[in-house]
């Protein structure tokens, strides 16, 4: 989940936005939570389609 869509029970607003110390707190966390996480979809199917593509390659030439 990204952060951009979250609402702060603190102060109601967009936590993106960081109006309070609550909302710029959870930002930071979520920022640095996980590499692929901040990936865009196609990066992500690019990413598992090399991934793939290896382990045949790997497959195949051990037979």
């Amino acid at each position: 989940m990204t952060y951009d869509r979250l609402v702060c029970a603190n102060c109601a607003s967009p936590v993106s936005e960081g109006r309070c110390p609550v909302c710029r707190a959870n930002r930071e966390r979520l920022q640095q939570e996980n590499f692929f996480a901040n990936l865009n979809p196609m990066a992500l199917i690019a990413l598992l389609t090399v991934l793939i593509a290896a382990v045949a390659l790997l497959a195949h030439q051990t037979t």
